[in-house]
């Protein structure tokens, strides 16, 4: 019945520190990091204090799961 409580232990990602200022609120608190949206995974630059997105480039198609032929041309 304990496995069942309130808060569930959860997933986290490693977010590397993006240089510049958030051109929302100022802050200079960016952080690099991948996240799965509408349209797949993409890697991303926000900034942690208002959430603000500066950037939003594709990313790998099954995020961190790599099949062999992705590294064929």
């Amino acid at each position: 019945m304990g496995r069942d409580r309130w808060p569930y232990p959860t997933t986290s990602v490693e977010r590397e520190p993006a240089s510049g200022d958030c051109p929302a609120c100022g802050a200079s608190a960016l952080e690099r990091y991948p996240v799965l949206a509408n349209g797949g995974f993409f890697l991303v630059v926000k900034c942690q204090a208002c959430l603000y997105s500066v950037s939003r480039l594709p990313w790998h198609r099954l995020g961190y799961v790599r099949l062999p032929e992705e590294g064929i041309l």
